[in-house]
């Protein structure tokens, strides 16, 4: 899989940007040691799920691009699919709930893409899915559990760590696990000490209460604010490589996570959405412990304004 990551990153040159990596001395002296922050809310659409897309869209045949592509998403991957979409003039469908943040949809629709609304309390984006890719012969693209698009999303990690090599940890958010495994393959690869974490938040354990079971566990919809880690369970893809290659799993509050937007909003002065601050959130909550420098994946900034607005007021800076 090593292999495959420093595949995607060859197909993403001059397509994916390169992303900033910051620095807050007030984060250091909090944490008591270098933090590194590697700023996907930068990327192309806003968050990591550019990359993904991309190398997975781009090695289709022919055919499969006439077709067109189909995905489900709240809004990260749906945002990232309909832009390679476009780019590579392929037409695109996304299966979106109806609570999906507006921002996200609106960016989605303005990138090409055909939205199709469910109700998640009646029925599953998968069925959907499986639906409209028999009767129109669509590609599914899913958003996490497909190797070509876990190699793309670690190719993030792969930027970090040879940026700022050695890193003793590594805190990822964890929704469906793409992210998460793809980072913990290529920062395994460059450096086997480097221990990856995978951060969840409380509400939408799944991942968490798998990888200590090491059983596949679930959560339907959970009412987490981190919208990017409502997906239900980890994937057939996904699940092993986070058992293989995952050092541990941590969960942090609600909370937590408003507290860490608002950290990096005040004192980095950068948007990052809930699911994107899931890293920080679990180094200013003690929720790990830091060993040597850490770097922590920021992995988007697409958080509507109400959102925002209400995670700012909830308290004082």
């Amino acid at each position: 899989m090593f292999a495959l990551v420093k595949a995607a990153r060859e197909r993403l040159r001059g397509q994916a940007l390169v992303t900033p990596i910051m620095t807050s001395r007030t984060l250091d002296q909090i944490v008591g040691t270098r933090v590194y922050l590697k700023c996907e809310n930068f990327q192309r659409t806003g968050a990591f799920k550019f990359r993904g897309a991309f190398n997975a869209i781009s090695q289709l045949s022919d055919l499969q691009r006439k077709r067109g592509v189909l995905t489900y998403s709240s809004g990260n991957h749906a945002q990232a699919v309909a832009l390679v979409g476009r780019l590579l003039d392929i037409q695109t469908t996304v299966v979106m709930p109806q609570d999906a943040p507006a921002t996200k949809r609106a960016a989605t629709e303005a990138y090409g893409a055909a939205v199709i609304e469910y109700d998640a309390r009646a029925t599953t984006r998968e069925k959907i899915a499986r639906d409209l890719a028999s009767k129109h012969g669509y590609t599914l693209i899913p958003p996490y559990d497909h190797p070509a698009i876990v190699a793309g999303q670690g190719t993030a990690a792969l930027e970090l760590v040879e940026a700022v090599k050695p890193l003793g940890l590594l805190l990822v958010p964890c929704g469906g696990g793409g992210l998460l495994s793809g980072c913990a393959i290529a920062s395994k690869g460059l450096d086997p000490h480097c221990q990856v974490v995978g951060i969840e938040p409380e509400l939408a354990d799944d991942a968490t209460r798998s990888f200590r079971t090491r059983t596949l566990h679930t959560v339907n919809n959970p009412p987490t604010i981190a919208d990017g880690t409502r997906t239900p369970s980890l994937g057939r893809v996904t699940f092993p490589l986070v058992l293989q290659h995952v050092a541990d799993m941590q969960t942090v509050s609600e909370a937590a996570i408003m507290a860490a937007v608002r950290f990096l909003f005040y004192r980095m002065k950068l948007v990052v959405e809930p699911s994107g601050a899931l890293g920080v959130a679990a180094l200013l909550a003690g929720a790990v412990k830091p060993q040597g420098h850490v770097g922590v994946i920021i992995s988007g900034g697409n958080i509507d304004g109400t959102t925002m607005t209400m995670i700012l007021n909830a308290a004082p800076r």
